[in-house]
């Protein structure tokens, strides 16, 4: 399999030659990162088989939030911490873009635009269902940033997780949404541009947007996805740690050239597209987030400051719907902190004779390990 890090093995040094003055840091660190993952300039463990005495060498990982070799172990935290706060309810999965004239506004102005954004989409969510007329309640947000295209375009916009009901004013009742019902869309792209306007108007009135963004439509997407936290979860968790692009979607490298599979949304088949290695690079590197921003936010009823209005949901859900006694214990282990996971690299079984164990010899350092 064709990987990200050969492709910038390939081209990283022309083009850190082109731009590596101009280059953010953090794109550095990822070129960086990716090209030495799981090799012997991170360092590892040497393993030795019991059974065939072959010997394994498993080297550390980078984890660098846009490596896309990173994030299986991290996932799997992640789904185990989010069990405990996972409220036994409907949900709905939100999806709300930004217009092709602010783009470049964001690209540029990354720290504060994206969080300008992922604000301004949860607070419209929030705002519109405490209204009588839809939700009634204070809803809970988890707000994921996505910046990509299958073809890896600049395209930001924001996945969001809305629980399907909220919490009253008092914190004393539930009040469910409707079915296949959250709140209307139109008005949530409306009320989305207000606030997202008003904003960079207060925030960074220095910069100068397109009038244009302001009077068009935008785009929302909202979908009912029911019962079932743990379904919920695991689809989530896919928004949550997806990179711009899998290893998988890449089918081919020359000395020119990157070739990427992709989907077309509207016949909903396979395409193939070719680009040079230096436009590779440019189209991945944009969706690295500058160090310290978080792409992932709660909001409303799992907003930190909230977590006894939401233990209170929580409650007030389990005794409309009791648990059955055979599920009680799968509650309660889920509300149970994760296990400590060993060592992620280390491998459990030989993979040469698949039968042995392997028992850890040594410790590899950084850029001294050598492998076979």
């Amino acid at each position: 399999m064709i990987e990200i890090a050969d492709v910038f093995r390939r081209f990283a040094g022309d083009y850190l030659s082109a731009h590596g003055a101009l280059m953010l840091p953090s794109h550095q660190r990822a070129i960086t990162d990716i090209q030495q993952c799981r090799t012997e300039a991170l360092g590892g463990h040497l393993w030795h088989c019991d059974q065939c005495a072959a010997e394994v060498f498993a080297y550390h990982s980078c984890k660098n939030r846009s490596c896309p070799k990173c994030h299986t172990d991290q996932t799997e935290r992640w789904l185990d911490a989010r069990k405990a706060e996972m409220l036994p309810t409907r949900y709905f999965h939100v999806t709300m873009t930004v217009p092709e004239e602010l783009r470049e506004v964001l690209r540029a102005n990354q720290r504060d635009g994206y969080a300008m954004l992922m604000k301004a989409a949860a607070e419209a969510i929030i705002e519109l269902a405490r209204d009588p007329r839809h939700v009634g309640g204070m809803v809970g947000v988890l707000a994921v940033l996505h910046t990509w295209t299958q073809q890896l375009l600049y395209h930001p916009h924001v996945h969001c997780l809305v629980t399907g009901g909220g919490v009253s004013e008092d914190g004393d009742h539930w009040h469910p949404a409707r079915k296949a019902f959250l709140v209307p869309v139109k008005a949530l792209a409306k009320l989305l541009r207000g606030k997202l306007r008003a904003a960079f108007e207060k925030r960074r009135p220095d910069l100068v947007l397109p009038k244009t963004a302001w009077s068009k439509p935008w785009v929302v997407h909202c979908t009912a996805w029911g019962e079932g936290e743990q379904a919920v979860l695991d689809y989530l968790a896919r928004y949550v740690f997806r990179v711009a692009i899998t290893n998988s979607r890449i089918v081919g490298l020359d000395d020119q050239t990157v070739t990427i599979r992709h989907k077309q949304r509207k016949s909903n088949r396979w395409l193939t597209t070719r680009i040079s290695g230096h436009e590779f690079m440019r189209r991945f590197l944009q969706h690295v987030l500058p160090k310290g921003l978080h792409k992932v936010r709660y909001f409303g009823l799992w907003h930190p400051s909230r977590r006894e209005h939401a233990a209170r949901a929580r409650l007030l859900l389990l005794l409309e719907r009791p648990v059955a006694p055979h599920q009680a214990g799968l509650v309660a282990d889920a509300a149970d902190p994760p296990a400590d996971h060993a060592d992620p690299d280390a491998p459990r079984f030989c993979p040469r004779c698949h039968e042995g164990h392997l028992v850890r010899v040594r410790r590899l350092s950084p850029k001294q390990a050598r492998g076979p």
